[in-house]
Parts: structure tokens; C-alpha cells; sequence
């Protein structure tokens, strides 16, 4: 199979497709499907994606497909993801402007270092770091109770705010690692 078919990598296109289809949920007419359940099948894409998230890194370990190609693939999926949810939050006012634009420059700035610092050789010294887990943990988990219904706002914009705060100690922890190939 070619390295750009094989299945981890599938799932990561599976991802990439899955972002206009939740997107898309949110312009169906109310007329065709009410809120309610534009929340519901928003959130059991956006759960899906999520899940493709992690069997894509496991099998493409666990086959021993990983690839270049699926290296750079997976955090572009991850990201159209992540910003396309936080855009759709904002227009449903169910979360905060201040920290979808926080997470959004932060995926930018980061993914534009690990680039910088492939090309001098150091990827290794910015690659996933635990916080950097943790953070998407708080994010996805987040994102997901905004999604699901405007009563878990509160609870939802309290994993958002801790999102937020693992997103700028991440973004320090990554540029403290980069720093002296400045």
C-alpha cells in the first residue's frame, strides 16, 4: 500500500473531511433540524474526529506505517479541527473571543517553530510534549461540553480557561526548548 493510503493516514483525511461537515451542521436550516440536535450530531462528529485523532498516531506506530506525509498531515487535521470548533463556539457566543484567538495564534506560532526548527536540524527539541497533551486534553474536553448543549457552558468555559492556561505555558515550554536556536 502507499505510504499516502495506508490506513492511519486515511483516518487523518477521514479527519480533515469531518471539519466542513461540522460546519456544515450549523448552517442546516432550524426549520430542517433545531438546535438541540444540530448539538448532538455537532458533537458526536466532532467525538469522532477526536478519536480518529488518537487511532491514527497508534496504528501508524503500532503497523509501523508512520510517514513524513502523515507527520505533516496530522497536525493540519488537528488544527482545521480545533479552529473551526472555536469559530463556531464564538459564533454561538457559548465561549470566550479572547480564548479562541489565545489557542488559534498559539497552534500558529508553534506549528510555524517546529518548522523552523526542522530545517536547523532540532525538530526533536519541539516535539509533543506532556503539556502540550495536557492542554489539548482540557481543550478537546472543552470543546466538546460547549458543543453538546448551552447548559455546560460553565463547566465547559472552566475547561476552556484551563485550556487557555496550559495553551500559554505550553507555547513558553516550547519557546524555552527553541531558544537557543534563536
Amino acid at each position: 500500500m502507499a505510504k499516502h493510503l495506508t490506513l492511519p493516514t486515511l483516518l487523518t483525511w477521514f479527519r480533515v473531511v469531518l471539519v466542513p461537515v461540522f460546519v456544515g451542521i450549523y448552517y442546516i436550516p432550524d426549520a430542517l433540524i433545531i438546535m438541540p440536535y444540530k448539538n448532538l450530531i455537532a458533537t458526536v462528529v466532532f467525538a469522532v474526529a477526536a478519536i480518529t485523532d488518537y487511532f491514527d498516531g497508534y496504528l501508524a506506530r503500532k503497523l509501523k506505517q508512520e510517514s513524513n506525509f502523515g507527520a505533516f498531515l496530522d497536525p493540519v487535521a488537528d488544527k482545521a479541527l480545533v479552529a473551526a470548533c472555536l469559530v463556531v463556539l464564538v459564533n454561538l457566543q457559548r465561549t470566550f473571543v479572547f480564548a479562541a484567538i489565545i489557542i488559534v495564534v498559539r497552534e500558529i506560532a508553534i506549528s510555524a517553530l517546529r518548522e523552523w526548527m526542522a530545517k536547523v536540524g532540532q525538530h526533536q527539541n519541539v516535539a509533543v510534549a506532556y503539556i502540550g497533551k495536557l492542554k489539548t486534553t482540557f481543550q478537546m474536553i472543552a470543546i466538546g461540553l460547549l458543543l453538546f448543549d448551552y447548559h455546560t457552558n460553565f463547566i465547559g468555559n472552566l475547561f476552556m480557561l484551563a485550556a487557555v492556561i496550559l495553551t500559554v505555558v505550553s507555547m513558553f515550554y516550547y519557546l524555552e526548548q527553541a531558544k537557543k536556536y534563536f
